[in-house]
């Protein structure tokens, strides 16, 4: 069986007002996409791994395009650039050879200035290539936008089933044995459940929160016979686009039981319902960015300030100066840590040298709902920007970086990590590579809404999530949504919610 395998990730904010492009993703051809992937963690990875193990399976490499962190909306003629490289791509496969199954690794979040649905799009675009009896099954994010349009092109998907992500090579794994049982003689009919709510907040940790429930009913549903994929899907907030919302998605094999659209349907159903009925308890509790810093100054222990709002990681600039800002305001005399991004005050620490005093504004160089501060800050490290991540291992590339260390009026120091690029801030790999021990900080600023436990939360004394301004804020009321169908929680008073399980079925 030859499988053709391709890739194409990214996740944006549509409130980040800053465009990503073509030179922000990570291209991959043929073999080297094949080369990059075996040996890792990603989902790539975990289906190659299927593959390889399965006798008389030829995996027939195409294109990658892996946006290298979350962003915001891509323009137009760049997703246009990947799209016709990507088909090219499956085009060339295709005539070399009967193409007899598919696998994408996916995320789901992506959206150009000129098409709200890219994954549909190279899926709509695949079917046209590779004909309606190629069955194609891909993976995602659970913070996928899952489209009419993806649907009707898919036979199967899979998605993470943890929240913070751990599961990428499993999820992998899942979509490839999907695939293979496919191909095997099962038939694949799902049952979807729109649900109009977005949610964020720590109820959304899959391990200890509450979404953690329908996960394990999902898991559940995929031990059955009959059960070939479940899960809860939550959207991306930020990714201000029609069909935004939750779902959920149950996957059966029509062959395995005489009533297995009903049970996908109930199954489907269940989950929805219960989904919708803790919907207001799946929101972030937030505190005032004021009394953030007053607790930060008040408490002994270290303080985690979690500004989700400017997450690099959901796709926001990563240069706001909020937080840093009221450290300042309110004469903070502790050591304090912050990461941003803002590649003209590292040009100026570059000019000065190490051991400079210079005077500069320090963020709100790309969002301009952030002010410039007016900072005079020691350099006291620069460095190419490149460092090892924690979990991964991988190298990553933040531009050239200065660390500057800024004093407060009251003896107190603010120690910035400025990068000229945004990176993912998902674990303390960014401090680590520039001599830097979060432990050994009064408060840091940690730029992302959920890192695994053990990298801040095991050991620090407290971590507040604090409602400052930024395109990724858990204050999803204040993002100012212009695209997604209305009404919605909670961005609307009233929103109607009648469960519907809406199926579809290639395999008829």
């Amino acid at each position: 069986m030859r499988i053709l395998v391709g890739e194409c990730k990214q996740e944006i904010s549509s409130f980040n007002p800053v465009l990503s492009h073509y030179e922000d993703f990570t291209i991959l051809w043929g073999d080297d996409l094949l080369a990059f992937h075996r040996g890792g963690r990603g989902e790539m990875a975990g289906a190659l791994g299927v593959f390889a193990a399965a006798p008389g399976v030829q995996v027939v490499p195409t294109y990658g395009a892996r946006s290298r962190t979350s962003a915001g909306t891509l323009a137009g003629p760049d997703f246009e650039r990947i799209a016709d490289e990507f088909l090219g791509a499956v085009r060339k496969a295709a005539r070399n050879g009967p193409i007899d199954g598919v696998y994408y690794s996916l995320h789901g979040a992506m959206a150009s200035t000129d098409e709200p649905d890219p994954e549909g799009y190279l899926l709509q675009e695949s079917r046209k290539i590779l004909g309606e009896e190629v069955p194609i099954v891909i993976s995602l994010d659970l913070h996928a936008i899952v489209t009419e349009r993806m649907m009707q092109h898919v036979d199967g998907m899979t998605m993470f089933h943890t929240y913070p992500h751990v599961d990428f090579y499993d999820t992998g794994e899942r979509a490839a044995r999907l695939l293979l049982r496919i191909l095997s003689g099962a038939k694949p009919l799902t049952a979807k459940v729109y649900i109009p709510a977005l949610v964020r907040g720590n109820e959304l940790k899959t391990e200890t929160g509450l979404l953690g429930k329908f996960v394990r009913q999902a898991e559940a549903i995929e031990r059955e016979p009959w059960g070939l994929a479940a899960a809860i899907n939550i959207g991306n907030p930020f990714t201000d686009v029609p069909e935004l919302g939750s779902n959920a998605i149950v996957t059966v094999d029509l062959n395995a039981a005489p009533d297995a659209e009903q049970r996908a349907k109930e199954a489907a159903l269940e989950m929805a319902r219960g989904f919708w009925a803790v919907r207001e308890k799946l929101q972030a509790p937030l505190v005032p960015l004021a009394e953030a810093v007053r607790v930060a100054q008040e408490s002994e222990g270290t303080t985690i300030l979690t500004d989700a709002a400017d997450a690099t990681s959901s796709g926001a600039s990563g240069d706001s100066n909020e937080i840093i800002a009221e450290l300042l305001r309110q004469g903070y005399t502790k050591a304090a840590l912050a990461p941003i991004v803002d590649e003209p005050a590292v040009q100026r620490a570059m000019m000065a040298g190490i051991g400079a005093t210079i005077e500069t504004t320090l963020g709100g160089s790309l969002d301009p709902r952030f002010t410039p501060l007016k900072v005079a800050a020691y350099v006291k490290m620069l460095s190419d920007g490149r460092y090892r991540a924690e979990y991964s291992g991988n190298w990553t590339d933040a531009g050239p970086t200065a660390v500057l260390e800024i004093a407060t009026a009251t003896g107190g120091s603010i120690t910035v990590v400025a990068t000229s690029r945004s990176v993912s801030l998902t674990d303390r790999s960014l401090f680590w590579g520039h001599g830097l021990d979060p432990k050994r900080f009064d408060a840091v600023v940690v730029k992302s809404p959920h890192c695994r436990y053990e990298y801040f939360d095991e050991w620090a004394a407290r971590d507040l999530n604090v409602d400052a301004k930024g395109s990724t804020s858990a204050n999803l009321r204040s993002l100012g949504h212009k695209v997604v169908r209305r009404p919605i929680f909670p961005l609307d008073a009233e929103v109607p919610f009648e469960p519907r399980a809406r199926v579809f079925c290639r395999a008829r």
